[in-house]
């Protein structure tokens, strides 16, 4: 399989919430009560991954940026000053290898063309391997060196937030509301520049902006607004809390961003869901989860993967080995291997043994932990290898599962659109199209209405 690997990035580091003197910017705990909504985790199939490539590299894909490596550990969305940062990685065309199941039963991810891991190396299995010499590591990525974010939503130029609260407060004052007036605006502002809207609105008019949204407007849409209006750590730490609050747990939603945010981005999760909520994470997901889920699930909110972007083939072939013998190679299981390399490895070197391991067990990772694992700790140890191997590819199949069949799982889909929108979103549309022969624009306008629906277009940027 020839997926991208994802750089590590992260948030601004917010060191309280909210800061002193700033309550208009960061929104007070209990402030949104967003109904909720159960969130489903798409099925996944045991071999509806295709195998590594072989010897030789990556094919190649066209009308795909090329890729210039990975930024440094710390940083990724939303970046300074606005939510954003961790560019998202190119896809591979159907040419490539995926497309549309035979069966109709499943789909095989996109196959982009070789990634570069630092300073120009392409991530490709060397000649002769796995018996062959062993291959020089790639020296990692100047932390000087950024990509460009692949968002649909990009700072708007000439922004003046006086201005925007003073549209706003116009669109909701007497009869009636201007819900388009409040759409041009909200999707075509950064999460940053939507935080700075919300202070000049207090400045200028004494009043909340958020409340006064709130009372303007109700179910999808509001979800949707206020989702847009909450600082990015803020809101994937408010999902969290109310994924394990009340009876029944979202484990999906846990795993949706346990499973994907970089080391920055879950430290500064951890730090606001105690400031915020007043709670350790960590305890309520032992609260709410048990056996190999709850272990991975901890190990995944500490924060400490690794995140040197160099790639090392023989540490590749070693990691594969060790996983086979504990799955594959013997009668049972030894989860605990899994779960240290699944929850250790930098995303590109789980790509490299993702590749090893099809060589060694004549069958993809993906395949074997299905065989070897059901239930929470299956989907989220396969999330961890998706994200490794193409993370827009991964949030995809989760909108489309979000929208496929009778209803819609809105919250689901307000999450993805939302905290994607700055990161990737770009690609996320791509793959949507390729996997699924329908563009993600068209999947919405099928299962929404309204206001909603617009909002949700402006967005992705039908």
């Amino acid at each position: 399989m020839s997926y991208p690997g994802y750089p590590p990035s992260g948030y601004p580091a917010f060191p309280g919430y909210p800061p002193t003197g700033q309550e208009s910017v960061y929104p007070a705990a209990g402030q949104y009560p967003y109904p909720t909504v159960p969130g489903g985790f798409p099925p996944m199939g045991g071999g509806a991954y295709p195998a590594a490539p072989p010897i030789g590299g990556f094919p190649g894909a066209a009308g795909y940026p090329a890729p210039g490596g990975y930024p440094p550990a710390p940083g990724g969305y939303p970046g300074a000053p606005q939510p954003g940062g961790m560019p998202a990685y190119p896809a591979g065309t159907q040419g490539s290898g995926f497309g549309a199941p035979s069966n109709g039963s499943s789909f095989g991810y996109p196959q982009p063309p070789s990634q570069s891991y630092g300073g120009g190396g392409p991530a490709q299995i060397p000649a002769g391997y796995p018996g062959g010499p062993t291959p020089t590591p790639v020296p990692s990525q100047p932390a000087a060196m950024v990509q460009s974010i692949q968002g649909t939503i990009r700072p708007a130029p000439n922004f003046d937030a006086g201005r925007d609260a003073e549209v706003l407060r116009k669109a909701m004052k007497g009869f009636g509301t201007d819900e388009q007036a409040i759409i041009d605006v909200v999707s075509n502002r950064s999460n940053s520049q939507r935080q700075q809207i919300k202070a000049a609105f207090k400045t200028m008019y004494g009043k909340d902006l958020i409340k006064d949204l709130k009372s303007e407007l109700s179910g999808n849409m509001e979800e949707l607004i206020l989702a847009l209006f909450m600082p990015g750590t803020y809101y994937d730490a408010w999902s969290l809390r109310h994924a394990m609050k009340g009876a029944g747990t979202q484990e999906s939603v846990l795993i949706e961003i346990l499973c994907t945010r970089t080391n920055q981005e879950i430290r500064e999760i951890v730090h606001c869901y105690k400031a915020e909520f007043g709670r350790d994470i960590e305890q309520d997901i032992r609260a709410d989860t048990s056996g190999h889920f709850e272990r991975l699930l901890v190990s995944m909110c500490q924060g400490n993967r690794d995140e040197n972007q160099t790639v090392d083939f023989q540490k590749a072939q070693q990691d594969a080995q060790r996983l086979y013998q504990a799955g594959e190679g013997k009668l049972g299981t030894d989860e605990s291997c899994f779960n240290m390399v699944l929850a250790t490895r930098s995303f590109p070197q789980l790509k490299a043994t993702v590749e090893a391991y099809s060589q060694i067990g004549n069958r993809d990772l993906l395949s074997s932990i299905g065989r070897e694992f059901s239930g929470n700790v299956e989907r989220g140890l396969k999330a961890i290898v998706q994200c490794a191997l193409n993370r827009p590819a991964f949030f995809a199949e989760r909108l489309h599962h979000a929208m496929k069949g009778a209803g819609t799982d809105d919250s689901t889909l307000v999450r993805i659109i939302v905290t994607r929108s700055e990161i990737d979103l770009v690609q996320i549309k791509q793959l949507f199209t390729q996997m699924y022969q329908k563009t993600l624009g068209t999947m919405i306008s099928s299962d929404t209405s309204g206001d909603y629906r617009r909002l949700l277009l402006a967005i992705v940027g039908q």
